[in-house]
């Protein structure tokens, strides 16, 4: 079975993306993990199936799996992509706004350029409930044992939930141990995308991320967007930060409370293949 797919990635953050407009998806996880190995598959942190829209009011729906085959809600680098996608498939043009729909809900995307996407992410949503983290009031702050140490960390849903750290140094040896116990923490039902935060100034914001089901990743969309909105609730950034990740920069505007927040970032086409892995005929 041949299976073609686009490779794309947003600042380093790697997707393999799939034409499902016209045959469903129907990959198994085991497939999805085959495909996702970087040394006898493809490689990718997540897989992005382009579809028909359950939702009317939208132009197309996008499915979002991990590179462990799990599913996920949101991918802020892989909607730019999805828009990339969609205008070199002759679906969308430049300076075109259009409301795609996400496994999260629909979503605004405005095409710039064939290579930068601006996105309407939703309004962060900072209830314990929403996350979900396992909490019993909302704060600004929450302590959470991580092994053998209490960090303090702000938990936020952008789709998909985060917890977000910040740490004086993101180079720090002891962050490679803390972010693969903070992803799987008990607090979080679901897993939570482990953001650690570098506070530059004001509008400047630097950035690394341990994502559930892929691990540490060159950047995370949804993981700058959770940072940006938890500093600035915290009165410690302005509403557009720059936000540096080992892949390159995003751009994040947010007014606060209530509002939309908005990522603006590039999306590029690697190379188009054909998987003909043998466990796709089983």
């Amino acid at each position: 079975m041949k299976l073609h797919f686009s490779k794309m990635h947003g600042i380093g953050n790697d997707f393999v993306m799939l034409d499902c407009r016209r045959q469903p998806f129907a990959l198994r996880e085991e497939q999805i993990r085959a495909i996702a190995d970087r040394r006898t598959g493809v490689g990718f942190d997540q897989l992005i199936s382009i579809e028909p829209p359950r939702d009317p009011s939208c132009a197309f729906y996008y499915g979002i799996w991990n590179a462990d085959g799990s599913p996920s809600g949101q991918c802020g680098n892989g909607v730019r992509c999805v828009a990339a996608w969609l205008h070199r498939a002759g679906e969308l043009a430049i300076g075109d706004t259009v409301r795609l729909e996400s496994p999260s809900g629909p979503v605004t995307v405005r095409l710039i350029n064939a290579h930068e996407v601006t996105v309407d992410m939703g309004v962060p949503a900072f209830a314990p409930s929403q996350v979900p983290f396992r909490a019993d009031v909302e704060a600004d702050s929450y302590a959470i044992d991580v092994g053998d140490e209490t960090l303090m960390m702000g938990a936020v849903s952008m789709g998909n939930p985060h917890a977000v750290v910040v740490v004086p140094d993101l180079q720090a040896p002891v962050l490679f141990r803390q972010g693969p116990l903070l992803t799987t923490h008990e607090r979080f039902p679901e897993g939570a995308n482990a953001g650690f935060v570098q506070v530059v100034d004001r509008g400047q914001l630097r950035l690394r991320v341990h994502e559930r089901g892929s691990g540490w990743t060159l950047a995370c969309g949804t993981g700058a967007c959770a940072a940006m909105a938890v500093m600035h609730e915290r009165g410690e950034v302005d509403d557009r930060v720059q936000v540096a990740l080992p892949g390159g920069e995003l751009t994040i505007d947010w007014a606060g409370r209530g509002q939309t927040l908005w990522m603006t970032g590039p999306a590029a086409f690697v190379f188009e293949g054909e998987w003909l892995g043998s466990r796709m005929a089983r």
